[in-house]
């Protein structure tokens, strides 16, 4: 008997890029709408004006649609070109921290996702494997660049340094609440140079 040629996938198969885009902008849309615990799978498909299929070909459940979408938007607002100094590095962290802090949707979507990965474990080691662990992979990456050109100790503790570099600006937007003023950011760099023992000096 012959061997028949096989059938090339139906397009049903095939993940269709503007739709993964549709789905996006809808999850972000429904997360900032009515948080993590309201969020469904039928009302981001209803949003993106897709089915359900279109979703759960992409995604087994809610929360790995959400985990994804999320690691997409944040992960990459972490990669900080290198300025060549450790301060231009710094200042360039800080204003892609401050961005992704204000953005207008996520900038609603993190209180509600921080409240609800307190009472979920399997959210929280999720949210932290594939976003706080990535960023903070690219923030060392960052702090081990000045190391090697001199700038920074080399006995640096990179766990205790990431946290300074983030902390103040989630505590000034998210927890206190106040305003960026227009030489904030510039005046917090030099406060993390001293604090991290930096052999360099802010230009004066």
């Amino acid at each position: 008997m012959t061997d028949r040629p096989r059938r090339a996938p139906t397009g049903a198969a095939v993940l269709q890029p503007h739709i993964t885009s549709a789905i996006t902008e809808a999850v972000l849309d429904e997360l900032a709408a009515q948080g993590y615990g309201r969020l469904s799978m039928e009302a981001v498909a209803k949003r993106a004006d897709v089915s359900k299929s279109a979703l759960y070909r992409r995604w087994p459940s809610k929360q790995d649609m959400v985990i994804a979408v999320l690691s997409e938007f944040s992960v990459p607002l972490a990669e900080i070109p290198d300025t060549g100094s450790l301060r231009g590095d710094l200042l360039e962290t800080l204003r892609a921290v401050h961005d992704w802090l204000t953005h207008p949707r996520f900038a609603t979507i993190l209180p509600d996702l921080t409240a609800e990965a307190a009472r979920n474990p399997t959210l929280a080691a999720a949210i932290a494997a594939t976003i706080g662990e990535p960023r903070r992979a690219l923030g060392a990456a960052t702090l081990r660049r000045a190391i090697n050109r001199g700038e920074l100790p080399t006995n640096l503790n990179l766990e205790l340094a990431l946290d300074l570099t983030a902390a103040p600006i989630y505590w000034r937007l998210t927890v206190r609440q106040a305003p960026i003023e227009p030489t904030y950011l510039d005046q917090l760099v030099d406060h993390i140079l001293r604090a991290l023992g930096a052999h360099t000096a802010p230009p004066s």
